[in-house]
This record gives C-alpha cells, sequence and structure tokens, in this order.
C-alpha cells in the first residue's frame, strides 16, 4: 500500500504512535491543544467529539498543505460513568477494585481530517470493545499500582502492557482498547484514498 499524503498525529500518546506505525504509516507528531472539556453524557458521542476537536485544532494549523490529520479519544466507561486518568494512587486502586471480575467497555473515536485546498472534510467514527477482568486481590492491585503503569492510564490500567494479565476476555478489537483501532483506521483511510494499492491503480491507468 502506498500512502498518499502526509500524516499528522495530534496526540502525544506513545500507544497511538505504536499503531501508527505497525500500520506503515509515515507520520509526523503535533499535538492538540483543544479544550477537552465536554457535556456530553453519551460514551460514543464524547470520544467522537473529543476526537474531532483534537484532529481540527491541528488540521486549522495545515489547510493549506494537502494533508490528514489524525485524531483519537479513548475512555473506559463502567458504570455509566467514564473513567479516566487516576489523580493518585489512592483513585487507582478504587477503579481497579470496581473493574476487577467485571466488565467494562472501552470506547474509541476517531478523526480524520483531510485538508486539501483550503479545505477540511471530517470523517469521524468510534469503535467499542468490552473487556473482562478476572478477579483480583488487594495485594495484587497493590504490586500492579507500585509499578506506575496505572498512573497515566484511563482506568487506570494498561492492556498492552504489565496490566494485561489481569485481562480475562476481549470482545472486540484489541487496539480500540490500546487507543486506536487499527483495522478500523486502516479500512477508513483506503476508502479516503489516503492509502491505495499502487498494483491496482497501475491496472486502472493501462485501461
Amino acid at each position: 500500500m502506498k500512502q498518499t499524503v502526509p500524516i499528522y498525529l495530534a496526540s502525544a500518546s506513545p500507544r497511538r504512535r505504536e499503531i501508527l506505525a505497525m500500520l506503515g504509516l509515515s507520520f509526523s507528531v503535533e499535538v492538540s491543544e483543544a479544550d477537552e472539556t465536554i457535556e456530553a453524557t453519551v460514551p460514543e458521542e464524547i470520544v467522537s467529539e473529543l476526537a474531532s476537536r483534537k484532529a481540527m485544532a491541528v488540521a486549522k494549523l495545515h489547510r493549506s498543505e494537502d494533508c490528514l490529520v489524525i485524531g483519537s479519544d479513548t475512555i473506559v466507561w463502567k458504570d455509566e460513568k467514564a473513567l479516566g486518568k487516576p489523580v493518585d494512587d489512592e483513585e487507582a486502586k478504587l477503579m481497579l477494585q470496581g473493574l476487577e471480575g467485571a466488565v467494562h467497555t472501552v470506547y474509541t473515536g476517531v478523526c480524520l481530517a483531510r485538508c486539501r485546498g483550503g479545505d477540511i472534510e471530517e470523517t469521524r467514527f468510534v469503535d467499542a470493545a468490552d473487556v473482562e477482568f478476572a478477579l483480583m486481590n488487594d495485594e495484587e492491585i497493590d504490586w500492579y499500582i507500585s509499578t506506575g503503569e496505572s498512573r497515566d492510564k484511563a482506568g487506570a490500567y494498561a492492556i498492552q502492557g504489565l496490566g494485561g494479565r489481569f485481562v480475562k476476555a476481549i470482545r472486540g478489537d484489541f487496539y480500540t482498547v490500546m487507543g486506536l483501532p487499527m483495522c478500523s483506521l486502516y479500512e477508513k483511510l483506503r476508502e479516503i484514498g489516503v492509502l491505495t494499492n499502487e498494483k491496482r491503480q497501475m491496472k486502472e491507468t493501462e485501461r
């Protein structure tokens, strides 16, 4: 597959950088300064709107270019509320105690902001995955918190790290939980022409 335009990732997340690299994309990181205060209470609406704000904040700086900006937002949803990043170890413990032995849902919203000729066209989508945690005792929770991994993670865990040992099952895309749904993103990039099949293009040109 050939990448047709420069790509900017509107996120400082190392997990999202890793996923884009796994897709074989060439990209630059430009962290968005978008306002993340939001009144929406439906998880799909929350992640879709915040992903759009992040992407558009960066896209407006590059609207005269021919490029793509990717914005994304992820939340952990349990008992009708979002679990963000814990403010301290005590809050992390409360979050993990609420997740252990139960199922929660992770929502990731993505916005693809296509800049071209001064215009910006948005493509949004949301993916969700259910995550089932194994039973955990306080000793295990305290150990995990002591590793420091939970401190900057929504829901106080990282599925791709040490926290993965507590994940009993996933129904959905692993990468949605990690922060960027890889398969859906790949398909959308193909749909909007940011990724193209060079051999197919050559055959169509020959016709």
